[in-house]
């Protein structure tokens, strides 16, 4: 799925983002089709020319704005990126592809922001043709100073005016913030905020309106980013997807090396091999935990309730050599990563859930390296030639205490957000190794804590989905889409592109008629891929709500599950 050949996909891994929408068929035609045409009076067919003329308009209009060129793209053209795009190191299938096809008319307007003396981002805005008067932003992933043009497409294809930017640096690397707070800040807020700013004014100048209802779509970094809009700038979205968010921002760098120093290297005793991790260890969390809910399926619909410690019959001792059973070291490594982060007596960070320790952690957070570890280098200590196995609980606590710009996202009081009918669906796969699901329940609880909010109280404005079986953002065991991804048939009115299976469509629906999602049924299909037809469904329910099979039904029908409230 992903090429292996970049040394800087673990740090990709971390924080990806995606995208879906539009609405049902009965809800499309209220949310949808009635917005479809221009409303600013113009011929549809001036489209095209206003296109080539919106350039020199911006240039004149938009403060520190270049514009590198305005083009309009014909629905299905096969865009290729160039290199001026996006940096090289941005192509990873499928999430940052060479190439892609545009699924609606759009101009397609390419533009450089100065931020300050010494930083800038570049950005794109897409205005469809079909615009819905609905404005979006994308996110990004990592460290990532890419475009999600995969988004783009998606969203502007739906009818959203859609902007995204490169975070304020190109590539994958964190090398560009190194010194520079200017690069950092544009990366922890100012990238996504610009692109946000300027996108609604083009936006107005392209259509000659300005939008009715403005949306944000990502996952990981992107769904930090969507915190920190929520949380510092209330005003620049009305709804917010926030997908499997990279909050905690510092503490989260720190358990990729405090991990890192449980595993050690590949060479180490207490290093636990790819293959005893899917030949021994999974198999026997599997044979503990797959069957708590009642079904086996290879998938743990709520981690919470595997309480994982390796099995007698798969540890040998230490000097064998078998391959069917791990030794004593390798099970207290297995023990401590399925075990909360502390520094002395103070809790950090979650724990590793069971059943995550396949697919992404296998090729970054149980890989003997340490995924953040660019943070380390250009941030905490500026030293590009830091060694990560010196890392320690120094370390971790000098990179909490710095928490530049804020970047930990982790402010409790988001009341400015709500009391402007502001409305927060995040979600989090329950199989993610890069950022511990428990890690969304805990500022889920950090908000009704600080604005003293009930659960119900909670959820007028905020809500949690937990989607069992998925791994970071997207992929799994589980009934993992849910609407974050680009589908093949995602045209408006499309099954998939209803508000009941769709985090993007659930949330305009919530904002623009006020019916908030009591579920999100996620679609499992077969080889993941959706031209070959569902393999199974399931309703994901929101926090703290349990998902429970009703013990006789299809466990592959949505319908032979409840949500319940969780017992003690």
């Amino acid at each position: 799925m992903f090429s292996r050949k970049s040394p800087l996909l673990p740090v990709l891994l971390l924080l990806l983002s995606a995208s879906l929408s539009t609405s049902c068929t009965s809800y499309s035609s209220s949310l949808v089709a009635g917005h479809l045409a221009s409303r600013s009076g113009d011929p549809v067919d001036d489209f095209d020319s206003k296109c080539s003329l919106i350039a020199s308009q911006l240039n004149s209009s938009i403060p520190n704005a270049t514009v590198r060129f305005a083009e309009f793209v014909t629905q299905g053209t096969n865009l290729t990126f160039t290199d001026s795009d996006r940096d090289p190191s941005c192509v990873i299938e499928p999430v940052y592809p060479a190439s892609l096809i545009v699924r609606a008319d759009v101009c397609r307007i390419s533009l450089d922001v100065q931020t300050s003396g010494r930083s800038g981002i570049h950005m794109e805005t897409w205005l469809p043709r079909n615009w819905t008067g609905r404005f979006l932003s994308t996110g990004n992933g990592a460290f990532a100073g890419c475009i999600q043009f995969a988004d783009m497409a998606y969203t502007s294809s739906l009818g959203f005016a859609t902007v995204g930017a490169n975070n304020g640096h190109d590539g994958f690397s964190g090398q560009s913030f190194l010194n520079n707070s200017d690069v950092l800040e544009d990366f922890v807020y100012r990238s996504l905020h610009t692109g946000v700013v300027v996108g609604k004014e083009i936006t107005k100048t392209f259509y000659g309106h300005e939008h009715t209802k403005s949306y944000y779509l990502g996952c990981s970094t992107g769904g930090r980013q969507g915190l920190k809009s929520i949380q510092d700038f209330p005003e620049d979205f009305d709804g917010v997807v926030a997908g499997a968010p990279a909050n905690q921002w510092n503490k989260l760098m720190d358990d990729s090396s405090y991990i890192f120093s449980l595993t050690g290297t590949p060479d180490a005793p207490s290093f636990v091999p790819a293959e005893a991790w899917l030949n021994i260890v999974n198999p026997d969390i599997l044979k503990q935990c797959d069957t708590i809910d009642g079904v086996e399926d290879g998938i743990i619909e709520d981690p919470h309730l595997c309480n994982y410690a390796p099995s007698p019959d798969i540890v040998c001792s230490a000097d064998s050599n078998s391959t069917s059973c791990i030794t004593p070291e390798q099970a207290d490594t297995v023990r401590k990563v399925f075990s909360p982060f502390f520094i002395g007596d103070e809790f950090i960070y979650p724990r590793l859930v069971p059943g995550s320790e396949i697919s992404d952690a296998l090729r970054v957070v149980l890989a003997g390296d340490v995924s953040g570890f660019d943070w380390f280098k250009f941030v905490v200590n500026s030293d590009p030639n830091l060694d990560p196995k010196t890392l320690g609980p120094s370390d971790w606590k000098k990179c909490i205490d710095q928490d530049p710009f804020n970047i930990s996202t982790f402010k409790g009081d988001i009341s400015a957000f709500k009391n402007r009918g502001g409305k927060l669906l995040s979600y989090h796969g329950q199989t993610d190794s890069l950022i511990s699901p428990e890690s969304s329940e805990t500022y889920y609880d950090h908000v009704s804590s600080t604005m003293d909010l009930s659960t119900s109280q909670m959820d007028d404005f905020y809500r949690l989905f937990r989607i069992s079986g998925m791994f970071h953002c997207f992929t799994g065991p589980g009934a993992w889409n849910v609407g974050q991804v680009l589908l093949d048939d995602t045209s408006p009115g499309s099954d998939y592109t209803d508000p009941e299976k769709n985090v993007l469509m659930a949330t305009v629906r919530w904002v623009e008629e006020g019916a908030a999602p009591e579920t999100i049924e996620g679609t499992k299909f077969v080889n993941d891929t959706n031209s070959l037809g569902v393999e199974f469904s399931r309703k994901h329910c929101r926090f703290p709500l349990r998902n429970t099979y009703d013990g006789v039904g299809d466990s592959t029908k949505p319908e032979s599950w409840s949500c319940q409230p969780v017992s003690d």
